[in-house]
């Protein structure tokens, strides 16, 4: 069969969840049997939103291949189980990168180089390469329809149905009906104003999909599809719901793939749902809870901590407990209030970050869950903080600290490791506290091997595992024997040892660090194990109070 391509776009504001309903679509048309993949078209101009402030942007989710990517990556991964890449999410800044670059080498043969055809071109191979094959391929333009930003985008997704056939292409615009509560009405206007803004430009939808906080009656869908021009049974409601697995079997009783595959022509099957129904009736019908405190410094920006607090809520699935999610601002955590702070958690997460704000908040948090045996986690710099408080405080090492934040500290326990065998590109990396910020981490998946005998292999129950990477220093192994020696083990190495990746203390019900993220390896029907163990453990904890 030849490829199918279904393009999402967004109207009337940004955050209607363009990125999990076309991962929701993708997840409906793989239950029907097909191969599908998804991409996620960025107008910003960075290259990748890597250097980008989390309050900004959200989190920076990283793909098994080193890619810094968009936030809806995680939500796609998790939705169909499949790994995404670098071809997977495209920016303005990307596009614009490659074709200035080919212009400079002469490949243009002197021409003017221009957006239309030269950048549309450049997105339209970008879609076209990631597509080789799939039966599927949902393409989700960011932001919103009108952003000047988005134009060359909507252009090239225009061309591509004349260039593909109309039977191949489908476009699906997600769109916002408000709710007017004073006057108990739900408002079509906005919708039809972005539809005639998205068919001022050559794009008729197929399908709209309303973003609601009540359902829409039929006249209404009725009315929408009038003033909108699409078929009277192809408006749907997406309406809020309590959690977000629930939206794909919400556009199942809808009709929403039942409709697509009628416009596209695919095979008759059935959507098997069982494993997503599985889900959200675990979801709805907890047989307990834990209260989690997460110690961060993005904490007014929950999505700051997207695949995070999905992990989370993986492991309560996992373990039959609902999760309460407490996140508690690190910059506010002194020695003095941490006992008050931490108050009421059953188990306390460090994520990761970087720079120095809020970081001596959130080693008080560490040195409290460790004394007072309460489950911790470590992810990345929590990890490294974890080292840190453990060397100050067990050590006796006060001036203990990463190069991250002191160069000139005496016991550099982390610090930037100048060279190294990069397991992923089989060669020797080096840099300098000079090196671009962009160029200078370890990113994506690498190897690490699991010692017998810990709360690791107990986890993951295998001697070798992969987990994505994202930061810049590391563990100092001068440090190495000094800290086992007084309790601590170091239960994940890289094969070559020469990178510290898991840490825990075996006299504590559960204190474990890694210098990965395990959270962008956790899907809702296969919760992450360390995720899994930590839940465990808290729940444990919660029990025995």
């Amino acid at each position: 069969m030849k490829t199918k391509f279904i393009f999402v776009t967004g109207g009337v504001l940004s955050s209607l969840g363009k990125g999990l309903a076309a991962a929701s679509i993708g997840a409906l048309l793989q239950a029907r049997g097909l191969r599908c993949t998804i991409m996620k078209l960025d107008p910003y101009i960075n290259v990748d939103p890597g250097t980008m402030n989390p309050f900004q942007h959200g989190e920076v989710y990283v793909t098994n291949d080193g890619a810094e990517t968009d936030l809806d990556l995680g939500h796609y991964e998790r939705y169909l189980g499949v790994p995404m890449s670098q071809n997977n999410n495209v920016t303005s800044g990307r596009i614009y990168n490659n074709v200035i670059q080919k212009e400079r080498r002469g490949d243009y043969l002197g021409g003017t180089v221009q957006v239309i055809p030269h950048i549309t071109d450049e997105i339209k191979r970008s879609i076209l390469g990631v597509a080789k094959d799939e039966d599927v391929a949902l393409i989700e333009i960011g932001g919103t329809v009108g952003d000047i930003e988005g134009q060359p985008f909507l252009e090239a997704i225009r061309q591509l149905r004349g260039d593909l056939g109309k039977e191949n292409v489908l476009y699906i615009h997600l769109t916002l009906i408000p709710y007017i509560r004073v006057a108990g009405e739900l408002k079509t206007k906005p919708t039809q104003h972005s539809v005639k803004e998205l068919r001022s430009i050559g794009i008729q939808p197929d399908i709209i999909i309303c973003r609601s906080e009540i359902d829409l009656d039929q006249s209404l869908k009725t009315k929408i599809a009038l003033f909108c021009n699409v078929d009277p049974d192809a408006v749907f409601t997406s309406v809020d719901v309590k959690n977000i697995y629930e939206v794909p079997l919400k556009l199942y009783a809808e009709g929403v793939d039942q409709k697509i595959a009628i416009l596209l022509r695919l095979p008759a099957k059935n959507a098997e749902l069982e494993a997503w129904q599985n889900l959200t009736h675990k979801l709805a019908n907890p047989k307990g809870e834990v209260t989690i405190g997460i110690v961060g410094k993005y904490v007014d920006l929950k999505e700051a901590y997207k695949s995070l607090h999905e992990a989370l809520v993986h492991g309560g699935v996992a373990n039959d407990v609902s999760v309460n999610l407490i996140y508690v601002n690190s910059e506010e955590v002194t020695p003095a209030n941490v006992a008050e702070r931490m108050a009421g958690l059953d188990g306390i997460l460090v994520p990761g970050g970087f720079g120095s704000r809020g970081v001596e908040g959130k080693i008080a948090a560490i040195r409290y869950a460790r004394e007072n045996k309460v489950p911790f986690f470590g992810i990345c710099l929590g990890m490294q903080l974890a080292c840190i408080e453990f060397a100050r405080n067990v050590l006796n090492l006060p001036e203990a600290n990463s190069e991250e934040f002191n160069r000139l500290s005496p016991d550099p326990i982390i610090y930037l490791m100048r060279e190294w065998y990069d397991f992923r590109t089989k060669k020797i990396e080096k840099r300098d506290a000079d090196s671009e910020m962009g160029g200078t981490m370890r990113l994506g998946a690498y190897p690490c091997v699991v010692k017998p005998d810990t709360k690791a292999m107990e986890a993951y129950a295998k001697p070798q595992i992969e987990e994505r990477h994202r930061h810049r220093y590391e563990f100092n192994k001068a440090y190495y024997t000094r800290m086992e020696e007084k309790g601590m083990v170091f239960s994940g190495l890289s094969p070559d040892e020469s990178l510290v990746e898991v840490v825990e203390l075996p006299e504590h019900p559960w204190f474990l660090g890694c210098q990965f993220h395990p959270e962008f390896n956790s899907i809702p029907m296969r919760p992450h194990p360390l995720f899994r163990e930590f839940i465990r453990a808290s729940k444990i904890a919660r029990e025995a109070k």
